[in-house]
């Protein structure tokens, strides 16, 4: 029998969630409407002079080879931090679940980088691949490889990408840690005792049963990348060489900050939430019906 709970007054409900949606009127939705509002405007970066300009600045966006390269850039971007977190994650997951001594120790190690702030995250990896004195720049170059992230365009997108990942992973770990707990270990007994090897049982029970915190993560990871990055990009490459590590929310940062480009880079916030929404309806659309609760 389902039990719900029954309020006597009709209003109590709206009282107990008034202080939530204060707090995203406040933060998510006015933000939000008057950057929609800026878009369709061409003002200087004191606010002293409006012009309406209506789709101009949208329409400036798809004929900007440098915005459609960003765009680009971004897309990979993405693909890379979702995917390479979310696999790491995973592959530790499995480690730290099997061990029986000294476990804590290594989730704790594990979950430390989440602390990290972005910006720290993006200076640490800046310095640990900064040619020639950095270990990891250096041990490259004992290998062979000429790093230079100054210059080539592959070595900087590896950069922000492996600190990104590396900021990520301890979230993900989480989230797939406390999924692997809950795999209940009757079934993975009765597939030792039919002969399944951990290989076959990891694929065909353990990762179905963590399709729905694999899904998740999976959304996430996505907004992470295309928001939650910026202090990386910023930190570690400025969005060089050139423009080739500038993703979309750095380009938001960069015109309407130091190009003083108020109403396209409302433009930019515009079209960047709106692409995220697309991704977010997309993927609950098409890929959660292949996640099985």
């Amino acid at each position: 029998m389902e039990k719900r709970v029954r309020f006597k007054s009709a209003w109590l409900p709206w009282l107990l969630v008034a202080p939530q949606m204060a707090i995203v009127l406040v933060f998510f939705f006015w933000p939000a409407g008057q950057t929609l509002y800026q878009s369709v405007l061409q003002e200087d970066a004191f606010g002293a002079s409006r012009e309406f300009v209506g789709w101009t600045n949208f329409s400036r966006l798809w004929h900007d080879p440098s915005y459609l390269a960003s765009a680009q850039t971004t897309a990979v971007f993405s693909v890379l931090v979702a995917v390479f977190g979310i696999a790491i994650a995973l592959l530790l997951a499995v480690m730290a679940n099997r061990v029986v001594r000294g476990a804590m120790v290594y989730r704790t190690l594990l979950i430390w980088p989440y602390a990290v702030a972005p910006v720290v995250a993006g200076v640490l990896w800046l310095m640990m691949f900064a040619s020639p004195w950095g270990v990891v720049a250096w041990a490259l170059q004992a290998l062979g490889y000429d790093w230079n992230h100054l210059l080539k365009s592959r070595d900087a997108m590896a950069l922000i990408v492996i600190a990104a990942v590396w900021k990520q992973i301890s979230y993900n770990f989480l989230f797939f840690l406390a999924g692997l707990q809950s795999v209940p270990t009757s079934v993975i007994e009765a597939a030792t005792i039919d002969g399944a090897t951990p290989w076959r049982r990891f694929w065909t029970i353990v990762f179905p049963l963590l399709s729905p915190t694999t899904f998740f993560l999976l959304v996430m990871n996505v907004i992470y990348a295309f928001f939650d990055t910026f202090a990386i990009v910023d930190a570690a490459t400025h969005g060089g060489p050139g423009k080739d590590t500038a993703i979309l929310v750095y380009r938001v940062y960069y015109d309407g900050f130091k190009a003083l480009d108020m109403g396209g880079s409302a433009a930019q916030s515009t079209v960047l939430m709106a692409v995220v929404i697309l991704l977010t309806v997309f993927q609950f659309r098409f890929v959660e019906k292949k996640v099985q609760y």
